[in-house]
Order: structure tokens, then C-alpha cells, then sequence
């Protein structure tokens, strides 16, 4: 069974990351002056998340947008990644995310990372999700 049950539930818990992360002092701008757009393709359950340098930053579902980057994952695969189970190259290498697009630019934003791991265990405690 996926970690979550939903698209409902993944919007709302990784939804929320998303916004916590652009909304820090820090992350935000740098993000902004990346002038990078993300789309996530994720599967089980499934979804599409986009991250923005435009308001309003955070978008789960459908957009009109041309991504910079596009990745695809599954939602465990995502659950994993923010709880430090999971990097993004040894994913990458394994084929747990298909990346497409200038892929140098998206690793150069792992550092601004660090609020969202921090927050992520305490996002999906109150989602009853499970922690290892």
C-alpha cells in the first residue's frame, strides 16, 4: 500500500512542504533568481505538483507551464527523498526518478533543501504518516 492514500492527502502533505520551503527567507529568493519551473510527475498515487519562480509558487494539479525541469517519482519515492532515505542522485542512478531538463541546475538547489528536511518529519507525523 502507498504511503499516501490519496492524491487529496499527497497534495495536502507535500503541498505544504512546498509552501513552507518557498516561503522561507532564505529559499524563496534564491529559488525566485533560479528562474527554474518544476513539474512532478508523481505516480501512486497520482499526481502533478509544479514549483514556480511565479505567484503562486506552489501548484498541485494541472498547469498551463513549461517546465525548466520535469521529474517523475512515485509517491513513496517522494516520502523517502524528504525523510533523507532516499538521494537524489542514488534515485537517479537506480531509475526511482526520470529526470528531464538541465539537471546540473536542480542539483545546484539541494543545499536550500535543509528547512524542508527538517520540517518534513513533523509534516507527516501529523499526517500519520509512517517514520521510520
Amino acid at each position: 500500500m502507498p504511503v499516501f492514500e490519496s492524491t487529496e492527502k499527497m497534495y495536502e502533505v507535500l503541498g505544504s512542504l512546498f509552501e513552507l520551503l518557498m516561503n522561507d527567507p532564505v529559499v524563496g529568493p534564491k529559488y525566485a533568481e533560479s528562474n527554474i519551473t518544476i513539474k512532478f510527475i508523481i505516480n501512486d498515487p497520482d499526481g502533478t505538483i509544479w514549483l514556480t519562480n511565479e505567484e503562486p509558487g506552489v501548484i498541485c494539479g494541472d498547469a498551463d507551464l513549461k517546465p525548466t525541469i520535469q521529474m517523475a517519482l512515485s509517491g513513496d519515492s517522494c516520502h523517502k527523498f524528504w525523510l533523507k532515505e532516499l538521494t537524489l542522485p542514488i534515485a537517479l542512478a537506480k531509475g526511482h526518478v526520470k529526470a528531464k531538463g538541465p539537471l546540473p541546475k536542480v542539483l545546484k538547489l539541494l543545499p536550500l533543501l535543509k528547512p524542508a528536511y527538517e520540517a518534513y518529519p513533523d509534516i507527516a507525523r501529523k499526517h500519520n504518516l509512517p517514520i521510520a
